[in-house]
């Protein structure tokens, strides 16, 4: 093996055992010295690669934006064929995959939160508006000509809220090991939630 590929492979191997200390224990609960030994490798091994733990913290962090903005993930296809509100249960599943592959990198969330009050993570939902607004801005000019919308309907929201919820729904039962914490299964879920961003509550002239 290549010392570039034996490299690549160690540096790897921190991270990930990074992922699994951090994600159990937080970060002021996990020192370079757990890292070592979750990962095999001396600790002068981990600082050749990493000079501080946080810089593990951090690129544990990029590897998680990177996934979240690869073009090729089913969730971005979704998103870049732009169809809302027609593929609401669509979007549903392919949100529950990316919760289900990223539940430890999730869990650095909560530890960023908690830790460093979301120094790291606040990026991502400072630009949230705006990088949906780009995305979508094209089917709701469409949606709007052809009449598919009431009149006081705001479409924009009606898509981020649709993320979020799925986004927190499928968390719970991941990250929080909860199953059907709303009383019924997930498709029916996703049914109810469809229903309810495309109807509403209310009938018409009510209150």
């Amino acid at each position: 093996m290549k010392q570039t590929d034996k490299s690549s492979l160690s540096i790897q191997q921190i991270l990930q055992a990074g992922l699994r200390c951090f994600s159990q224990a937080g970060y002021k609960g996990t020192s370079m010295k757990d890292i070592a030994q979750e990962a095999s490798v001396s600790i002068g091994r981990v600082y050749h690669h990493f000079q501080a733990k946080i810089d593990i913290f951090t690129a544990l962090l990029e590897q998680y934006w990177s996934f979240l903005g690869d073009p090729n993930t089913e969730l971005n296809q979704l998103i870049q064929r732009a169809q809302f509100p027609d593929d609401i249960a669509a979007l549903a599943r392919a949100i529950r995959q990316v919760v289900e592959e990223n539940r430890d990198h999730i869990m650095l969330i909560y530890v960023d939160v908690i830790e460093f009050h979301g120094e790291h993570i606040n990026r991502i939902y400072r630009n949230m508006a705006e990088n949906f607004r780009n995305a979508y801005a094209n089917r709701i000019e469409e949606l709007e000509q052809q009449k598919r919308l009431r009149p006081e309907a705001d479409p924009l929201f009606a898509v981020m809220f649709t993320y979020r919820f799925f986004f927190h729904y499928f968390l719970v039962e991941t990250s929080f090991g909860v199953q059907d914490h709303f009383g019924f299964g997930t498709d029916q879920v996703i049914e109810k939630a469809e229903d309810l961003i495309l109807h509403g509550l209310l009938n018409r002239g009510t209150k």
